[in-house]
């Protein structure tokens, strides 16, 4: 409302004389010039902000919708007036009645949105002081409807985003309130907000980002409260990377006290989060900018948390969190890492004292507290931490390991509330919109990494299974193939998902090789094993999955040679149709390849195997001699092999290429399979012995196959 109006209400009488007499007035009124005069009046003798809820619905009963609508879209004033001293008049009364929350939902405020917006951009005097006043009021009409449930939505659909954008980089008058009211619907509606003016709120994000790297006084804290808020759910502009990084760089090398040097650090994070290391620059200043940033995050996390008794900034430490966890994926990068080695081991060892602390918080958790999303937090950066290293603090991550056993184990008998945790977590100092690697709602996929490096040691191991990890893990796995299973829309899920499975199989396949009586006594892997065989015949054939199938396919084959008693692998369907699939895995990996200039081709990797053969050919091999050893185990195997051509077109394929071209690594692998199904089946011996097995065997020197193919 326009800043000379009167106090509305005289405390004393109840009920203000003037207004009264000029709302009679206005209900007295016979046309618009006395409709005109008479709210003039009103406007005059009341201010929105100082009048009870009961004298504004007198005015909005006395006033309505309908003049207020009509002054806001008339064109033409009475003889002498400005032409927007009506629509100032008509902001005025919406502004009025917009004080009211349930009259700020009106459909009548809501339809004049597009409206109001275009105000905001309107050319004119920015000395008229009516037209400043109206300004004013827009603004307070539209902060009301955006502190209505629904407001942002309304404000968005309406074009408000792009106005308060427009209005902000125009620094006209108002546009410290343009801000503050982009501010909270961005805070309120992020997605929806860039979906509808994606380039205007990039050209508000280049703006600050150009005064944050310039600004040389105390604005520059202010900006970075500001400018996470800003950061688009796309690709951040290089030119604001830039700008943000320099302006970072100036604050964080600085001596600061807490409350300028933290708004920085989350604005860190948030960065780091968004676009990984690829806003900092290359080169030693950029090398250096990154390792002031992970050794003032450890800095402040070991402050926070070896205290006891102090309250942690439980946000500021959340982003200190993302920042290290920065510095963890830079330190194990071998290749294009923005840090030199020298860097690398001091910063390993400033990470190290900061985990330490992290374990020291863990350690004081009690049940109360296990699902406050700090907790969370601080599992996920340990979760990280182990998944590089774990043979420093291996004594205080041995004495943790009861309680991260336990912590997962209740969020994933929670799992809702295990995303919820996560959201919060997010929300704690990194926008959960924020492109950039997912955050996963369960605490369990973020320890699996490092509890497969876990599995290996004798000393965890034992701690892990003591505490019931393994169940755990099986109903895990179990849960998520669930997702992964027919009837689900697996392009939708993320690839953590999947990633989570194989590591699950890694962890699997290490208690398989060093605790097999676990294996053999434990109800959960006759389930997960039954699993394995009902799932890998479909999983063969799907694109784009081969490296789950192998990793799902070599861990049955070896709990196979384990269970090899039990009923469900005595010649089932389920049993048949895992083998058949296992060998469809084994037999495709290898073809032969012409060369040009040769007369013979060459042993080469299909094409499905040969990108991705740096990280398939350890299970493979594995693969092959588990199968090798369930052939002996399982007497209705070798007929099964022979039936799908498997011996006699590797024997064909052996033939065919030239055996130079064969490694021995393969020449022993495919030896070790041919051999024991020669020695099971008299079927395969003679099967073998028709596809010239002798001498392939002899080329190959494959001098066991070649003796076990000369005896009857």
């Amino acid at each position: 409302m326009a800043s000379d109006c009167e106090p509305a209400l005289n405390q004393a009488e109840g009920r203000n004389p003037t207004l009264e007499r000029y709302l009679g007035a206005l209900r007295e009124a016979k046309n618009d010039s006395e409709q005109f005069a008479a709210l003039l009046l009103v406007t005059k003798a009341v201010k929105a902000g100082d009048i009870d809820a009961k004298t504004r619905r007198r005015i909005f009963d006395a006033v309505g919708f309908t003049f207020p609508n009509r002054l806001l879209t008339s064109k033409e004033a009475p003889d002498g007036c400005p032409d927007h001293v009506l629509r100032a008049l008509g902001v005025a009364l919406l502004a009025c009645f917009c004080s009211d929350p349930e009259l700020a939902t009106h459909p009548q405020v809501l339809n004049k949105i597009p409206i109001l917006s275009t105000f905001l951009t309107a050319r004119g005097d920015p000395d008229d002081a009516a037209r400043r006043s109206m300004i004013d009021d827009t603004y307070q009409c539209l902060t009301a409807v955006a502190g209505t449930p629904r407001g942002p939505r309304h404000l968005i659909a309406g074009g408000t985003v792009s106005a308060l954008c427009q209005a902000y980089l125009g620094h006209g008058y108002g546009f410290d309130q343009a801000l503050a009211l982009l501010v909270g619907l961005l805070a309120a509606a992020e997605t929806q907000c860039w979906k509808e003016a994606e380039p205007d709120l990039l050209a508000v994000l280049r703006g600050l980002s150009e005064d944050f790297q310039k600004a040389e006084d105390a604005s520059k804290f202010e900006l970075c409260q500001l400018l996470p808020l800003f950061l688009p759910p796309t690709t951040v502009p290089p030119e604001c990377l830039r700008d943000l990084q320099a302006g970072l760089a100036r604050i964080l090398g600085s001596k600061l006290s807490s409350w300028q040097r933290n708004p920085a650090l989350k604005l860190a994070a948030r960065l780091a989060h968004a676009c990984g290391s690829d806003w900092i620059p290359a080169g030693n200043s950029g090398s250096k900018f990154l390792a002031l940033l992970v050794n003032l995050a450890c800095v402040e996390v070991r402050l926070a948390l070896e205290e006891t008794g102090t309250e942690v900034k439980e946000d500021v430490v959340t982003a200190c969190y993302a920042l290290m966890e920065l510095g963890i994926q830079e330190c194990t990068r071998c290749e294009q890492s923005l840090l030199k080695e020298p860097q690398k081991v001091q910063l390993v060892s400033i990470m190290k004292e900061a985990i330490g602390a992290v374990i020291h918080y863990l350690l004081q958790v009690g049940p109360e507290k296990q699902k406050e999303p700090f907790v969370f937090a601080s599992v996920r950066i340990l979760g990280a931490w182990l998944a590089e290293e774990t043979s420093s603090l291996r004594k205080e991550v041995c004495q943790l390991l009861p309680f991260l056993v336990r912590y997962a184990k209740t969020l994933y008998e929670e799992a809702e509330e295990a995303n919820d945790l996560s959201q919060q977590v997010a929300n704690l100092a990194i926008s959960p919109t924020t492109p950039g690697p997912a955050w996963p709602g369960d605490a369990l996929r973020l320890l699996l990494p490092g509890w497969c490096h876990l599995t290996v040691e004798d000393g965890p191991r034992e701690i892990l299974i003591k505490e019931g990890a393994p169940s755990l893990l099986c109903k895990y796995f179990l849960q998520q193939w669930e997702l992964t299973s027919p009837g689900h829309d697996t392009s939708v899920l993320p690839d953590s998902v999947e990633i989570g499975l194989q590591t699950c199989c890694h962890i699997f396949l290490n208690l398989v090789v060093t605790a097999p009586g676990l294996i053999k006594r434990d109800a959960c892997f006759t389930s997960l094993m039954n699993t394995l065989m009902t799932s890998l015949p479909a999983l063969v054939q799907q694109q784009g999955r081969l490296l789950l199938a192998a990793n799902v396919a070599t861990l049955g084959l070896l709990m196979a040679r384990l269970l090899s008693t039990s009923p469900a692998l005595q010649g089932t369907p389920a049993s048949r149709g895992f083998f058949a699939a296992a060998i469809l895995f084994l037999s495709q990996s290898h073809v032969a390849r012409a060369t040009p200039g040769s007369e013979q081709a060459v042993l080469a990797l299909s094409p499905d195997y040969e990108g991705i053969w740096a990280d398939l050919q350890e299970l493979w091999f594995l693969g092959m001699q588990a199968f090798t050893g369930c052939v002996p185990l399982l007497p209705w195997l070798a007929p099964a092999a022979l039936r799908s051509r498997w011996p006699q077109e590797l024997l064909q394929l052996l033939g065919s290429v030239s055996p130079n071209s064969v490694k021995p690594e393969m020449v022993a692998a495919y030896q070790g399979v041919l051999v024991e199904l020669a020695r099971a089946n008299r079927l395969c011996r003679e099967a073998m012995r028709l596809q010239a097995g002798e001498e392939t065997a002899s080329h190959y020197r494959m001098a066991a196959l070649e003796q076990c193919l000369s005896e009857p």
